[in-house]
Order: C-alpha cells, then sequence, then structure tokens
C-alpha cells in the first residue's frame, strides 16, 4: 500500500476568490475579488474585546461559546429578525459563519444526501457540502433579478434530498429572497422533509426599501430551520472568526459537539467584542451602514454601465455580478484575467458561481471599499 491523499480531496481546491487575490496582488491592482471588508472596526467592538483581554478573557469558553455572546445574539434575533431563542440551548457560537455551515453540514447530514443550492451559489457553500459527502443539485436562478419558481424546486427533489440553501442577501447575486419566494421554499421543504440551511451574514446590507426576512420567522419551518450568520461583515472584523448558528435544541446540541470537536471553542475576548458590538451600538450604526453601502453600490454600478460591463445591480450585500460579453476570452476566467491585465482591478470569475455554463460571460466584483479604493478601481475600470 502507497501513502495518498484521501478520496475527499478529489472535491477541495482553493477557490477562485483566493486565486484571483493572489494574482492581484502579483500586479499591485485593487482588490474587487475577495469580500474583504475595508472599513474600520466599530469603537464599542474595539473598546469591548479590550476590556475582555484586561478582564483575563483568555481562556477556553464552553463549546457553544460564552454566555454574553449568546444572549446577545438571542436578544438580536428577536429584536431584528423576530425570531424567539433560548441562548442556552439554541445558538451556537463557531469559527465564523463558514465553521457555523461545517459543523451544521456534518452533525446533520450525512454521505449521499442531496442539498439544494441556487446558481449562482456561493462557492464555499458547495465545498463545504461536498467536504461532507453530501451531493449538490442545482436551481438556476434568471438573471437580473434571480428568479425561479416552485416548478424549478419539483424538478431536483428526490427521494435523497434532504436539504435546501438559502443565501438572502446573496453572495454572489446580490438577491434579497421576497416573502413569496421563501413562501414558496417553506412549502416545499415541509411537503418533502427538508432541512432549511440559511447563510444570512449579509442581513444588514440591503437597499431601496426592502427588508431582510430570514426564513425562520415563518413558524411553521421554525423547527426545521439551521440559520447561520456572524457578525465578519457587519462590524469589518472577518479575521476575527465570529459566527453562529440558531436552531432548535435537538439539532443544536450535535452541531455543538461537532463544533467542540473541530474548533473547541471561537476566540474569547473576541466573542466578547463582538457581544459589545451587539449590545452598545445603537439603531443608527446599522442604517448608516446600509446607506453608505447603497452609495457605493451605486457609485460602482453606474461605472460598469459606463465602460459596457452591465450590472445585476444588486438588492443587497456588497457584490454584483456583471456581464462581460464584450472582454476577449473563450470563458470567464479568460476574462477575468484580461481584465486584471488591462485595467489592474481584480474580479472573480462568473464560473465559480455555477455548475451550468450560465456563468460564462459573467465576473463578480465586491465593492466593500474604502471610497478612495473604490474610486480608483472605477478610474481603472474606464480604462476600458
Amino acid at each position: 500500500m502507497s501513502l495518498s491523499l484521501s478520496a475527499r480531496t478529489d472535491h477541495i481546491t482553493q477557490a477562485e476568490i483566493r486565486v484571483m487575490t493572489i494574482e492581484c496582488e502579483k500586479v499591485g491592482g485593487v482588490n474587487l475579488a475577495q469580500g474583504v471588508c475595508d472599513l474600520g472596526v466599530p469603537r464599542e467592538v474595539v473598546e469591548g474585546t479590550v476590556e475582555a483581554i484586561a478582564r483575563g478573557y483568555n481562556n477556553y469558553t464552553r463549546y457553544d461559546g460564552l454566555p454574553e455572546l449568546r444572549q446577545a445574539i438571542a436578544g438580536k434575533l428577536l429584536r431584528f429578525n423576530g425570531i424567539e431563542v433560548d441562548p442556552e440551548t439554541e445558538v451556537t457560537v463557531s469559527a465564523g459563519s463558514t465553521g457555523a455551515l461545517y459543523c451544521a453540514c456534518m452533525a446533520l447530514l450525512d454521505a449521499g444526501d442531496e442539498v439544494i443550492l441556487f446558481e449562482p451559489y456561493y462557492g464555499y457553500h458547495l465545498n463545504t457540502l461536498l467536504a461532507v459527502g453530501a451531493v449538490p443539485r442545482y436551481v438556476t436562478t434568471r438573471p437580473p433579478d434571480w428568479t425561479f419558481n416552485p416548478q424549478d424546486l419539483e424538478k431536483v427533489v428526490s427521494q435523497h434530498t434532504k436539504g435546501i440553501m438559502v443565501c438572502t442577501p446573496g453572495n454572489p447575486s446580490g438577491k434579497v429572497y421576497s416573502d413569496q419566494e421563501l413562501r414558496w421554499i417553506a412549502d416545499f421543504a415541509k411537503e418533502h422533509d427538508l432541512f432549511v440551511f440559511t447563510d444570512e451574514i449579509y442581513e444588514y446590507f440591503v437597499y431601496d426599501g426592502r427588508t431582510h426576512r430570514s426564513p425562520a420567522s415563518f413558524t411553521d419551518i421554525r423547527d426545521r430551520t439551521i440559520m447561520i450568520s456572524g457578525y465578519s461583515k457587519t462590524y469589518s472584523i472577518t479575521g476575527w472568526r465570529i459566527g453562529y448558528s440558531s436552531c432548535q435544541k435537538q439539532w443544536a446540541d450535535a452541531i455543538g459537539y461537532v463544533n467542540d470537536l473541530i474548533y473547541v471553542c471561537a476566540p474569547a475576548p473576541l466573542q466578547l467584542g463582538v457581544a459589545a458590538g451587539i449590545d452598545r451600538l445603537e439603531a443608527s450604526y446599522y442604517s448608516g451602514l446600509c446607506e453608505a453601502f447603497r452609495k457605493k453600490r451605486d457609485l460602482f454600478c453606474s461605472t460598469l454601465t459606463e465602460v459596457g460591463l452591465t450590472p445585476m445591480v444588486p438588492q443587497g450585500s456588497y457584490y454584483v455580478l456583471a456581464d462581460a460579453t464584450r472582454l476577449p476570452g473563450s470563458n470567464s476566467k479568460e476574462k477575468s484575467m484580461y481584465l486584471l491585465t488591462r485595467t489592474g482591478v481584480a474580479s472573480v470569475p462568473g464560473a465559480a458561481f455555477y455548475q451550468s455554463e450560465a456563468g460564462r460571460n459573467l465576473v463578480r466584483f465586491c465593492f466593500a471599499k474604502t471610497e478612495a479604493e473604490l474610486e480608483d478601481a472605477c478610474a481603472r475600470l474606464r480604462r476600458l
């Protein structure tokens, strides 16, 4: 017998987002590929973390997080999402929302279980499913508003389907699911006895009078919904790795045990920093955040229109998919590389978000940048 990699590594490769980040570094360009928010961390969050370190919160926490953070999350879920949870048994703090999803999939899915993804999907959702041996099934949504209908769902369900993934607001599409669409998903999940996995990390980034609606706020699917979110984007702390899942105790116990096995716990003082942010920041912080990013969206999308890269204007999050048909190249990777070489602006090839060919003429940009960086990116794009 010779040494070899495990079979699961056949499905694990470096994300195209990271690949383009590296390519951007090589040319000293503007990185609009990776969703790294370059804004400042709120003072309340920093102060809460410093206080926690000074008070000696530097050891392991309980596997599902410190009580201060679990209670703060429960309060936020009630105020903002309209969901009442028990912070003692229904909230699990993990290593970012990515870690929370991985633990949920490890706890609730067996090899061969099918999970439905909406295309365009977030690559980490797909790769997490593949890493645990689950089988993705795809519903391709239709631009520019990324629509679907109940018949699209019925076409892909089978006796092996165990879950459906909902990312709202969406990455990379910026889609904010409507109440009607969420009702379709809820009815579908009940009829076929499915888990509903949600990624709501961009819940505070919604535009044009829209509001974020959590699938778990539909009481008839509360018992089957695994809500996942975090504060990496909201507080510009992507490197802190503080995320969480919320679900009923029967699922949360197993998710917490997997979290303990893989991560032990999220960083203790950073947990308290996030709790301080939740408890101390006023509502004006979140509305101001939304307005600031709407302005960035409008600036960037107007530039894309100006240079002939027609944007699918996002309803939420801070990403935009653009039509790159006018760029040379036979596929989206070649188009992204041409754009980087010509302008120094890094994007992500649309194929990174599709199993089908629907992404071959799309590229994705992240506009979560400082005003100066975004203005620089827009000026560079005008070289086209």
